[in-house]
């Protein structure tokens, strides 16, 4: 058999180092799944649907830093990679997406199943054409590779069904990706006024982003120097908190009032590697510089003093020599003060025990953290689980945490679980998922069955859409339609195939725990936490606080007595924080 183009893509994945398709194989697929099964050197991994797939490559090419692939067949297919697309591009991640599709002599034809694929995935990538000759498709892939490494990106590759089964044809272009390691920094008279500024000021606070993550060390080097505290974006919580003495936690939606306070109460903040996206947190009337690898994120949140283009590491480096050390540390003792009170008063929440079926998430959140190994990977649910494994899941400098975190997407842990355990197969991955978000793509439970993943999946059954329902909370609204009837999750897993647990009783979450751990397959627990468990941000708007009060005057005219009590008992700390 003559080598026909799909075994010509198949070569350029492999020789990319791609070692799985993400895909639910049919139709326009057909000639590119038999050309992965005659490979042998590509695995096929046969998701239920194609947003996992999705989800899964990306969580693969965040992980390893390298491209990763899925694809989706004509017309469905395609849509259903759509939101994991959008996430991956986002997030930046290098991902490929084969989206096959009709033969082309039907091409403007309204065909069964045709989609436009470059109207489609416009807007979620970097590169995006239809192969529509057998000359073109290793060009074009080869095109596609190169902005999907190079823009960290998603780069969509249209392969139409005829153009698969085609002849290969060789390149005349290079099918070899040049791969180089540059320095980026400021100019010199850029760093030197960025110096004279930090030497200047006497209270300085450094935040952190996911750029940051590779300048650990040098990070903590300025903070040093500085006597700075250091603030950090979920996002940047694993590269940054671990052996750090100048950390004082996150700020945003998700966050603790200490990074808050001390950004708002410094002279200068410098932020390192970070598009942190929620402007009401940002101070006003500080001094704020930005530092950044991508030029046009300068100054789109807040305005700047400076501006400055450079990757973190290079550009701290560079800049520790010019730098005058501090003596004076009395600001950053007091934000490491307030910060020790804060993770005091965080404690209480877990200290407390929640009655059966309503068991308190903190705690939950505590004890994965105490029983996870030291390089465990935990993928996150956007909602509730997020802010719970935000505060509680501590950093070692060898965890690694994946979520929506630009996106905001639910459903994306346990996809993105798949992903990094076939990524890992010898790594703890936990997956902590809203009841919610694995409702939602509830059939890719029968993926982790069919290749035997020992993934962890930690359900935070609030039986409600949580997160939702504290929006509309403090909007003033009285929550409706946020309930959610769930299925037994632990028996679902056991339909599936493998072993669920549901605990009732906060007294067994840790017993539950080191059980799944012990097992060598996938383990689902089904934990029925209390649903009015709060997560107040580190700042209370007033029409926060006050849309809240009328939130639950609403509530009980409606007589919903029973449930104001409830969120009373379970938040009084947190309602007193607030009064």
């Amino acid at each position: 058999m003559s080598k026909q183009v799909a075994d010509q893509l198949v070569e350029m994945l492999v020789e990319n180092g791609v070692k799985r398709i993400y895909a639910v194989t049919g139709d326009s697929l057909n000639h590119l799944n038999d050309a992965v099964r005659r490979s042998g050197k590509i695995k096929w991994i046969h998701v239920r649907h194609e947003e996992v797939g999705a989800y899964a490559a990306a969580a693969e090419a965040e992980l390893e830093g390298g491209l990763a692939c899925c694809a989706g067949s004509c017309g469905p297919g395609h849509i259903h990679l759509i939101n994991g697309l959008y996430d991956a591009h986002r997030t930046g991640v290098p991902v490929i997406a084969i989206a096959s599709t009709i033969n082309t002599p039907e091409f403007g034809q309204d065909y069964f199943q045709s989609t436009n694929t470059i109207k489609l995935f416009d807007d979620c990538s970097c590169y995006n054409q239809v192969a529509t000759t057998a000359a073109q498709a290793p060009r074009m892939f080869q095109s596609a590779i190169q902005h999907a490494i190079n823009h960290k990106g998603v780069a969509v590759f249209g392969l139409p069904g005829d153009v698969s089964a085609m002849p290969a044809e060789e390149s005349t272009a290079s099918r070899q990706n040049f791969r180089c390691d540059t320095i980026l920094r400021p100019a010199d008279h850029e760093l030197q006024s960025l110096a004279d500024i930090l030497n200047k000021h006497p209270k300085i606070t450094i935040f952190c982003g996911f750029g940051a993550r590779e300048a650990h060390d040098e990070v903590v080097q300025l903070a040093a120097a500085l006597q700075a505290p250091i603030g950090y974006s979920f996002r940047g919580k694993m590269g940054m908190q671990y052996d750090n003495p100048y950390e004082v936690g996150m700020t945003g939606l998700l966050g603790l009032p200490s990074a808050y306070h001390s950004m708002h109460e410094s002279d200068v903040v410098l932020l390192l590697g970070t598009d942190f996206p929620y402007v009401p947190f940002m101070p006003v009337n500080n001094k704020i510089i930005q530092i950044d690898e991508k030029p046009e994120k300068l100054g789109r949140r807040a305005k700047l003093e400076l501006g400055l283009c450079g990757n973190i590491k290079d550009t701290v480096e560079a800049l520790l020599p010019l730098i005058t050390k501090k003596e004076d540390d009395s600001f950053l003792k007091a934000q490491l003060n307030l910060y020790d009170k804060v993770k005091h008063h965080l404690q209480t929440y877990v200290d407390n025990v929640g009655a059966e079926d309503l068991i308190q998430p903190e705690y939950v959140a505590s004890v994965i953290n105490e029983l996870a190994a030291k390089d465990a990977i935990f993928t996150l649910d956007t909602g509730m689980s997020c802010v719970w494994g935000a505060r509680y899941i501590q950093a070692t400098g060898q965890r690694k945490f994946l979520g929506s975190f630009n996106h905001g997407s639910m459903a994306n842990a346990m996809p993105m679980a798949i992903g990094a355990a076939l990524c890992y197969p010898g790594r703890q991955v936990f997956a902590l998922c809203g009841d919610g978000g694995l409702s939602m793509l509830l059939g890719d439970l029968a993926t982790i069955k069919q290749y035997n993943l020992p993934i962890k999946l930690i359900v935070f059954n609030n039986r409600a859409l949580g997160m939702v329902k504290l929006e509309m909370e403090v909007d003033g609204l009285p929550d409706n339609e946020t309930d959610m009837v769930n299925p037994d999750f632990a028996l679902v897993a056991q339909a599936m195939g493998f072993k669920g647990i549901t605990v009732h009783h906060q007294g067994d979450v840790k017993g539950a725990m080191e059980q799944a751990i012990k097992e060598t397959g996938p383990v689902l627990l089904n934990i029925l936490t209390n649903p009015n468990a709060l997560a107040m941000p580190p700042k209370i708007e007033w029409e926060q606080a006050k849309g809240y009060a009328i939130t639950m005057g609403k509530l009980m005219l409606g007589g919903r007595m029973d449930e104001v009590m409830d969120i009373i008992r379970s938040n009084y700390k947190h309602l007193l924080d607030v009064i």
